[in-house]
């Protein structure tokens, strides 16, 4: 049978046309989606925003299981909502974001299951290295924080390229915890401002993670650097260098998070309210936000209402501050 080609021509113009009208309405939303945006951004901006959000991710694998997802497939989710949730932060003048993304105690689960959360990490790093527009428009700095010697060397090396790659950027900051707890952070802290102040002798940190102090001269090497028992460390120093013992802001100035300032908003999706061992420190003031969104599910409101929450809570956090 023979196809009439000016019916098949008529066929393909509409085909194109209604190709065409699709996208413009897509396009025509889009824009709108943008524009309604900017406007929100605009009015939430006549208050305080917060210069650093933290961001607990969880939920992927309940995410995967609720939509019988493959395995990785919550993760792959998860990867897409901490794009926009970058987005939407850094568009409203959030300068600093930190996410928490794998836990020094999450290396003692099963070797299959350590390799497989390496290789997506991985997978995830250099993903994000190719997202260039939003390193690009925002001038994000991605550092990672941690004990990045425990890391499998394709992510380690991953994670230096990264950062490596973003060591001029200075208009925002993403901060990516792994091989990291608080509970590692702070002796570790501890430990480095004994060192400092005893000129690398004299302070010892226990496998329990707490710091012995009460030496001996020929442990101490005649520095006597010692922890109280109520958590500060006294030096008296035989040399008279050092007249006083290792203070809070010598403490703070070797934690892996000392180039960031404090979190103003710490979120936690998926509705727990655990801390989980993370910036334990740094959260002191600051307001805690637990959507229920899992986190593939997070993305522009729950953004809106933790800063909405932290301007509600603003003069009291600042109050607080100026105490401490």
């Amino acid at each position: 049978m023979e196809v009439n080609p000016i019916i098949t021509t008529d066929n393909s113009l509409k085909k194109m046309e209604e190709e065409r009208s699709e996208s413009i309405m897509t396009k025509f939303l889009a824009d709108l989606n943008i524009t309604a945006r900017k406007l929100l951004f605009r009015v939430i901006s006549t208050g305080p925003i917060p210069q650093h959000i933290a961001f607990i991710m969880d939920g992927n694998r309940r995410f995967a299981k609720k939509w019988k997802l493959t395995e990785g497939g919550g993760h792959k989710a998860g990867f897409l909502s901490l794009m926009s949730v970058l987005k939407y932060c850094y568009e409203i003048g959030v300068k600093y974001v930190t996410v928490y993304a794998f836990s020094i105690d999450n290396f003692n689960r099963r070797p299959d299951e350590v390799q497989y959360v390496m290789d997506l990490m991985q997978e995830k790093i250099e993903g994000f290295m190719k997202e260039l527009t939003i390193v690009n428009r925002y001038g994000v700095r991605v550092l990672f924080i941690g004990d990045l010697k425990r890391l499998y060397e394709p992510v380690r090396v991953a994670a230096e390229k990264a950062m490596e790659a973003t060591a001029n950027n200075t208009h925002t900051y993403l901060l990516v915890c792994v091989a990291y707890t608080s509970s590692h952070e702070i002796p570790r802290a501890v430990y480095e401002s004994c060192e400092e102040k005893s000129g690398g002798t004299g302070v010892m940190i226990n496998g329990n993670g707490s710091v012995n102090g009460d030496y001996s001269e020929e442990k101490s090497g005649g520095t006597g650097v010692m922890v109280n028992g109520n958590g500060s460390v006294n030096g008296d120093y035989s040399n008279g260098d050092h007249e006083e013992g290792v203070k809070v802001v010598d403490i703070d100035k070797h934690m892996y998070m000392a180039v960031a300032p404090d979190p103003d908003i710490l979120v936690r999706s998926s509705g727990e309210t655990r801390l989980s061992n993370f910036l334990l420190w740094q959260t002191t003031n600051c307001v805690l936000y637990s959507p229920k969104a899992l986190w593939p599910e997070m993305g522009l409101w729950q953004v809106v209402w933790g800063i909405l929450k932290f301007q509600k809570h603003y003069k009291y956090l600042e109050k607080k501050k100026k105490q401490a």
